[in-house]
């Protein structure tokens, strides 16, 4: 069975060593992904907030480990009635199953505040804590916009800024300014619990808000809506509001999301899947795109004829997946380069915390290796 795989971040590579664990030589793989690197960060064991070093593999690398091909292009369209690929190029392939594995678009969406981008990310942070080491600031507010995000980035960037701050013998008043109606609600009571007990012992603040509007100034104001309560902040960092990456070909909602089944195939289409931030699933997270990645190749492998038990993707009383940068076989192919005393996992209790920048935060701003 041919399978092509679009993407190249922790979906695609999780459905990719997922594929050839399980479906073996019943397979043949194909990767196509514009990037040619895949990036990832572990975390120390002992030190649960924790930024280690990135570290940087590349796909045509990755791929050749499981006998893959890659090709470092771009999807453009598919036309799944003849099973066909259009990539940048002009080239085409066919496949017998397509897995689009292309991540979503960022998009600013507050005015007159800082927008959190992972490409500029040690900037971003790395100004913020000179900031407030220098006496320039002392307090901060981190924005969720309403609709599809990464809502736990919020999360994890006000806990880092508020631990480095007081690492540097700093009180900074941080507060997260999120909608009302949380995804994360689908999770159920014990990931919430989870995360707002680290919120409040970290000291971070949480305000709802429908929708939070700045007015800029010396000051920051922040205006609540639409109760049109006023917070004044030195500092206001936003999270980008998410888009779906459009293919031609394939039928999205409004927002550009494909919607999927409980086996990840893609509504409307015969042996096309859908995993990771570009599905209409509410929830991104490289946790729960590696497990809409294993769900993915089960379903493949065990139609390739691989003894192979498929499962649904089953979202709820998950709180272990919020933030995970990978998944099972991901985080074993990763680790056979880590020290045993590195590792992708995060001790259970505790909030996920940057586990996946493409940058070293703290090499960049304090200039430590």
């Amino acid at each position: 069975m041919r399978v092509l795989i679009a993407g190249g971040g922790v979906a695609g590579l999780e459905t990719m060593l997922a594929l050839h664990a399980l479906a073996e030589n019943r397979v043949e793989l194909t990767v196509i992904a514009p990037e040619d690197e895949f990036v990832y960060r572990p975390l120390a064991v002992n030190e649960s907030y924790a930024v280690g070093r990135a570290r940087q593999v590349p796909l045509d690398s990755a791929a050749r480990d499981v006998d893959a091909a890659y090709f470092p292009l771009t999807v453009e369209a598919i036309d799944a009635g003849k099973k066909l690929v259009s990539t940048t190029g002009g080239r085409r392939f066919e496949y017998d199953a397509m897995v689009l594995a292309v991540g979503a678009q960022a998009i600013r969406q507050v005015e007159h505040a800082l927008t959190w981008d992972d490409r500029v990310a040690a900037e971003t942070i790395g100004g913020l804590l000179r900031d407030f080491e220098e006496g320039y600031a002392r307090s901060l507010a981190v924005v969720i916009p309403p609709g599809p995000v990464w809502p736990l980035r919020a999360y994890e960037l006000a806990l880092l800024v508020r631990l480095q701050a007081e690492g540097m013998g700093i009180d900074v008043q941080t507060t997260i300014i999120a909608p009302e109606a949380s995804p994360l609600a689908i999770l159920g009571h014990q990931a919430l619990d989870v995360i707002s007990n680290e919120l409040e012992r970290a000291g971070v603040a949480v305000l709802s808000s429908d929708r939070a509007e700045v007015e800029h100034g010396h000051r920051a104001v922040v205006v609540l809506q639409p109760s049109g309560e006023r917070l004044e902040v030195d500092r206001v960092l936003a999270l980008p509001a998410l888009r779906g990456r459009r293919l031609a070909g394939i039928p999205t909602d409004p927002q550009g999301f494909i919607e999927i089944d409980e086996h990840c195939r893609a509504h409307q289409l015969h042996d096309v899947w859908a995993v990771g931030d570009g599905t209409a699933f509410p929830i991104k997270s490289g946790g729960f795109a590696a497990e809409q990645a294993d769900v993915a190749a089960e379903d493949i492998a065990a139609a390739s004829g691989a003894p192979v038990d498929r499962r649904s993707f089953d979202p709820t009383h998950h709180e272990e997946l919020i933030g995970l940068p990978a998944g099972p076989f991901l985080k074993a192919w990763l680790g056979e380069g880590d020290s045993e005393e590195l590792t992708t996992n995060i001790p259970m209790g505790v909030a996920p915390i940057l586990t996946y920048l493409k940058r070293d935060l703290e090499a960049s701003w304090r200039g430590e290796t």
